[in-house]
């Protein structure tokens, strides 16, 4: 299960409410790569796969495959704004270390 914060809600909103925009959802997947081994991938997505599991809050959805699931389970989707700038993070539970900038981890 993946957990999604009020802040990620409302961005994932404003970012598929946008003119023009034909996305519905949030996709969230892992892949191979990064310094720690493993890279977390935010995209806008219009169609939902055969192997997605559906996550709401707020009338939104973020979707994830099942062997990405299995990577962040019980994981925290949250949006943050800093000095730095904004972007969507994951607290994840599993990762044993991340690297610097926290796009990529390992387990």
């Amino acid at each position: 299960m993946i957990t999604i914060s009020a802040n990620a809600a409302k961005r994932i909103s404003e970012l598929v409410g946008e003119d023009g925009n034909v996305a519905k959802m949030m996709r969230v997947a892992i892949s191979s790569g990064g310094c720690s081994g493993f890279q977390y991938g935010f995209s806008l997505d219009d169609q939902r796969r055969e192997d997605d599991l559906v996550f709401e809050r707020s009338g939104i959805q973020v979707v994830v495959d099942e062997v990405s699931l299995n990577l962040l389970d019980g994981a925290e989707l949250d949006y943050v704004e800093d000095l730095i700038g904004s972007y969507f993070s994951l607290k994840n539970p599993q990762a044993t270390s991340s690297c610097g900038c926290g796009s990529s981890f390992a387990i």
